[in-house]
């Protein structure tokens, strides 16, 4: 909104406006990304960086993984697992497959413990 010029008080306003009249939530924003996140096979250290990109703060982010991590019961080995098993059917032969299942994992936020896991399952 600012690229259009607009007064810095009236955007706040507007902001606080919404905010009341529960339009507006950050906790909402974030619990939706996460799920949908999820939904799309990422894992908690991607989401969790890219929520902070957005300007989402670290309680709000902490309480939306609690909240989705409860509601939704995400297991996030298994997800990973999964989210392997969608694009490659085996752990891979050589060094340099099983390097590049590694990268896929690690690039959709998944880290050491649950990539390990990933690769054991297939």
């Amino acid at each position: 909104m600012k690229k259009k010029s607009f007064d810095d008080a009236a955007i706040d306003e507007c902001l606080d406006a919404l905010v009341e009249q529960g339009l507006q939530s950050d906790a909402r924003f974030a619990a939706s990304f996460v799920r949908t996140r999820i939904l799309r096979g990422q894992g908690v250290i991607r989401i969790k960086g890219e929520l902070r990109q957005r300007g989402v703060d670290q309680e709000t982010l902490t309480t939306a993984f609690e909240e989705v991590e409860e509601g939704e019961q995400v297991d996030w080995f298994e997800l990973a697992r999964e989210t392997l098993a969608r694009r490659f059917d085996s752990p891979g032969e050589t060094p340099k497959e099983r390097a590049r299942r590694e990268r896929f994992l690690a690039s959709r936020g998944f880290d050491f413990e649950q990539i390990r896991y990933a690769l054991s399952c297939l």
